[in-house]
């Protein structure tokens, strides 16, 4: 296409090299508006500059990057997070580990939420979110992943605290917690969707921790006992055929009423525990 043509927003969506959802999600993020607004406005002239905006996101679609890096948001829970290269892309699995807090503190009063891993904020700002009532802090060791946490929090109108560092190895103090949630870096280093679709183009470190996808998980288990408080609880999310091995986790460091859950598709997706009193 060349830019320096004017051309109406029909020729430019018909020049597209991309899916037609694609090309018209990238067009709405070009022009600032809504689908409704681009299909009736068709016939609107478009400017270069809009049109090599548009050619420019195009490139790097085809190149393989996702979408929501594209877009700069993704929506996690009925709203939408902005995300970026610093941060993993939520998934709808993770929903799941929303559902489980939420469940877990139902009758708690004023309950207090530990999230180790952040990333995005989009399990700590929903549960502020969804608990208003609740005292939520979340964690994270990339001061570039806490910022988009802090700004999605803004941007909602979440009310949290946030802290860098790694896992436990935080200003905690002597707080206890009525909750303790993470969905940490699980997939082993070997796993060769690593080096495939749109995990090619997000962090590393947020996916794996260099080795059989139970470091972390470990790390995290055997810590919470800590700063959990008694009948407090411990949810996580885990990999597809990790279920066992963090049900002998939890059943090892001593915690009670042990349980994995399904997600849509049937997968062990989540499991918890109780710290006894």
């Amino acid at each position: 296409m060349d830019v320096s043509d004017t051309i109406s927003l029909r020729a430019a969506l018909m020049a597209s090299r991309l899916p037609r959802l694609e090309t018209h999600l990238l067009w709405q993020t070009v022009l600032g508006v809504t689908r409704a607004w681009l299909i009736a406005h068709d016939l609107d002239p478009v400017t270069a500059a809009q049109v090599a905006q548009f050619e420019a996101l195009q490139a790097r679609r085809l190149a393989g990057e996702p979408m929501a890096y594209l877009l700069g948001v993704r929506e996690f829970y009925g709203r939408d997070f902005a995300v970026g290269p610093a941060v993993l892309i939520p998934r709808p699995e993770t929903e799941g580990l929303v559902e489980c807090a939420l469940q877990i503190v139902q009758r708690v009063h004023q309950p207090r939420i530990l999230d180790l891993g952040t990333g995005s904020g989009a399990v700590a700002v929903t549960l502020a979110l969804e608990r208003p009532d609740a005292d939520v802090l979340a964690t994270d060791c990339s001061h570039e992943a806490l910022a988009v946490a802090h700004g999605n929090a803004d941007r909602l109108g979440a009310q949290l605290g946030f802290l860098q560092g790694n896992w436990y190895d935080v200003e905690l103090g002597s707080r206890c917690f009525d909750l303790i949630v993470s969905n940490p870096p699980y997939i082993p280093a070997r796993d060769a969707h690593l080096h495939q679709g749109d995990l090619r183009f997000e962090p590393g470190p947020a996916l794996t921790d260099g080795a059989d996808g139970l470091q972390a998980l470990q790390v995290i288990v055997r810590g919470a006992g800590a700063y959990l408080c008694a009948q407090g609880a411990l949810c996580v999310e885990h990999g597809w055929d990790q279920a066992a091995a963090v049900r002998a986790m939890m059943a090892a460091a001593g915690f009670t009423g042990v349980a994995s859950q399904r997600d849509l598709a049937g997968i062990e997706r989540i499991t918890q525990g109780r710290w006894p009193a």
